[in-house]
């Protein structure tokens, strides 16, 4: 830990203005959660539509507003998704409250999403994959956020504000 109990890797992504200091509320939160089970589930539409590209895109996108939510419980808010992943990895992995395999599985859907983007290269292998794990990445989040007080999403409102299926 570096002086004022942070460490040294959060303080190098704060004097690279990577990673900023964040007083988001439980509103904002809340809101990354609801982001995150809409494009889970517009994911899985794009599976069953067999259209892979998208499914992995918006995979990727669910897990990436639930690591949002998590850095905005902790106070933070990233400026890359690389300062995401790496700011998830020292606050939650490294106290052994998020384990480090869900974070394996963020960097691995951040990877395909960047593939099937940039590339245009992706597969049901791996759309397949990457949706199962962003499902369980998302519920990792939602427990932990409850466990640590935070807001709890219930997937009954999505119906109301989001894509119409309630």
């Amino acid at each position: 830990m570096a002086k004022g109990g942070v460490s040294t890797t959060i303080r190098r992504l704060l004097e690279q203005r990577r990673l900023l200091r964040a007083r988001l509320g439980n509103e904002a939160i809340k809101t990354e959660l609801e982001g995150a089970a809409y494009d889970l589930q517009r994911a899985k539409i794009s599976l069953e539509e067999a259209d892979f590209k998208w499914a992995t895109v918006k995979a990727y996108y669910s897990m990436f507003h639930a690591a949002r939510a998590l850095l905005y419980n902790a106070g933070y808010r990233e400026r890359s998704h690389a300062a995401l992943l790496t700011a998830l990895r020292e606050l939650y992995a490294k106290s052994g409250r998020l384990d480090e395999a869900a974070l394996d599985d963020f960097e691995n859907a951040m990877s395909l999403r960047e593939e099937a983007d940039y590339a245009m290269t992706f597969s049901e292998e791996g759309a397949v994959r990457v949706t199962r794990d962003a499902e369980r990445f998302v519920e990792v989040a939602r427990d932990l956020l409850e466990k640590e007080g935070g807001p709890r999403h219930d997937e009954r409102e999505l119906g109301n504000k989001g894509c119409g299926n309630a």
